[in-house]
């Protein structure tokens, strides 16, 4: 019985302590996991507001075109697919497609 009250004691002087470690670690998720994140997000809708007519592009399903067209007012893009196969894709779904590196740049 003294040791159960010994230990309580211990704890109830160790709230701070705990209190701390919770906020290092949520300090810790914030820098590793959420910030990285927002950065990527914020890189990826500048590339869709740079995206032109004629620019390489792949959709979230995994079909690769070529823009046709931009509708500002709808948020849509006509994509090529194939000559003469143009397709409706919203332009949130619509990545665009990064160059392959060359020899030289390996």
């Amino acid at each position: 019985m003294n040791l159960m009250s010994i230990l309580l004691q211990q704890q109830e002087g160790n709230s701070w302590s705990g209190m701390l470690m919770i906020v290092a670690m949520i300090v810790i998720f914030y820098f590793f996991m959420i910030r990285p994140q927002s950065k990527k997000q914020k890189e990826i809708k500048k590339a869709r507001e740079a995206m032109q007519k004629g620019d390489k592009v792949v959709t979230a399903g995994g079909i690769f075109g070529t823009i046709r067209n931009i509708n500002e007012a709808e948020g849509t893009i006509m994509m090529e697919v194939a000559q003469g196969v143009t397709i409706k894709v919203s332009r949130e779904q619509v990545f665009p497609v990064q160059a392959e590196p060359t020899k030289e740049q390996k």
